[in-house]
């Protein structure tokens, strides 16, 4: 989230949703960075039309999206309507058993005054949700010493996704952080395992993601017309034969599932990713059904000056995997990580636009075919209105192209840049 701004002459504030938040309530908006704001206060707000998104009208369970401006009244409005409220409880801090304690403690692999850097174990979830009671935001407050404030998440990882998590200590470093990855400044370096061998050893993958309908949210997949951008590089560190790969993985957007969802789509899902590579994420030989990614490094400028660069150690399915498959962990880490940058907002927007317009225009341009036919049929103008499209590049019928795959490097015999064993199949998604 972008710092608020303030109006001179109305006194209110204004707030840029950042991609940590896309996709939540507006009133969890409130919770996580305005939490001073009780939900009866946002409720007020928008009956009066006072709470505004992108300039329209909001209610506390709208949905909002990375990139747009939250307009919020004054902090004055704030403490008049709390004046009248009901008194509103402190959070207490919860007593941790000793094991959970010791859980939070043990997960801890970097400590200064205003960050912790955690390596999450697969299976514990980063927040809590429906049947989930054990979490890694439930033991934050193991480690809160004598701190007054209790620890913030300031991103998040999947369940069974391991590795580095940044935790603020303070509300100016989660603010401070918080800017750090809407901002795309921060980088993150995940490893994997992915099915096959990719083509291109060194890629950018740009493919849009939005929720898949019917699955509630839990979902994502590729969607060309109604999808946010995401981009993800990869780069391949070793392979064995044409059976597996190890990658490293850079998300240049934080999308949620971006990396799982951009590997299946090219053909190579992650190692024990069942939920998008469906059987074919399994491989055979003894090696682990769990997920085979995680979140290795993380770097982000620090609120005091310098940086945090942190690495976090594999999880004992992953190490035993890169053993058994003849990797040396070495490799990966001997990758420089280049200074190639994110592109910014007005970047991403710019292109977002670009590819609504191509879409439009292919849209118009069927349509326009689609009436010179009926016309020439029939002798009589064709209808403007009629039954949904179904054609190639439509919303409802065949993508126009296969996924996006940008790189200059393909994967040579062996090992990237060395020889020794066969190369890869034709291309992505070959078996």
């Amino acid at each position: 989230m972008t710092a608020g701004k303030s109006d001179s002459d109305t006194g209110f504030r204004e707030f840029n949703v950042g991609f940590d938040d896309d996709g939540i309530r507006l009133d969890r908006w409130f919770k996580r960075h305005l939490p001073e704001t009780s939900f009866t206060t946002v409720a007020m707000w928008a009956r009066t039309g006072q709470l505004r998104v992108d300039g329209a009208r909001a209610t506390p369970g709208d949905r909002i999206a990375a990139g747009q401006m939250l307009r919020v009244p004054p902090p004055e409005a704030d403490k008049a309507a709390a004046d009248v409220d009901k008194p509103r409880r402190v959070r207490e801090r919860v007593i941790l058993s000793d094991e959970e304690t010791e859980l939070a403690q043990s997960m801890v692999i970097h400590k200064d005054f205003q960050a912790f850097v955690l390596n999450k174990p697969p299976g514990l979830a980063t927040q809590g949700g429906t049947k989930t009671t054990q979490h890694v935001d439930g033991l934050l407050d193991g480690l809160q010493y004598d701190n007054e404030g209790r620890p913030k998440l300031v991103h998040r990882l999947d369940k069974d996704t391991s590795g580095a998590l940044l935790v603020a200590r303070t509300s100016r470093a989660a603010a401070f952080f918080a800017k750090a990855f809407s901002g795309r400044t921060a980088r993150k370096v995940y490893w994997a395992l992915v099915v096959d061998v990719p083509s291109i050893e060194d890629g950018m993958i740009e493919l849009p993601i939005a929720k898949q309908p019917g699955t509630g949210g839990e979902k994502m997949h590729v969607d060309e017309a109604e999808g946010a951008p995401a981009r993800t590089r990869y780069r391949v560190i070793e392979r064995a034969g044409n059976r597996a790969a190890w990658v490293e993985l850079q998300p240049f957007t934080g999308r949620t599932h971006q990396l799982r969802v951009h590997m299946a789509a090219i053909g190579h899902p992650i190692v024990g990713d069942g939920k998008y590579g469906g059987a074919a994420a399994f491989l055979t030989g003894g090696i682990s059904r769990k997920m085979h990614l995680h979140a290795r490094r993380i770097k982000v400028d620090h609120p005091d000056g310098g940086s945090i660069d942190v690495t976090a150690e594999l999880p004992t399915h992953f190490a035993e995997s890169l053993k058994q498959l003849g990797f040396e962990e070495k490799l990966g880490d001997d990758l420089v990580l280049d200074e190639k940058t994110a592109p910014t907002r007005e970047q991403m927007k710019s292109r977002a636009k670009a590819h609504a317009k191509s879409v439009r225009k292919d849209r118009k341009g069927e349509r326009r075919g689609r009436g010179v036919v009926e016309e020439k049929a029939t002798g009589k103008p064709a209808p403007k209105t009629g039954a949904p499209r179904t054609g190639a590049g439509s919303k409802f019928g065949a993508p126009r192209s296969g996924p996006r795959v940008e790189g200059a490097k393909p994967a040579g015999r062996g090992r990237p840049g060395g020889a020794g064993k066969p190369g890869p199949r034709s291309g992505p998604g070959t078996r």
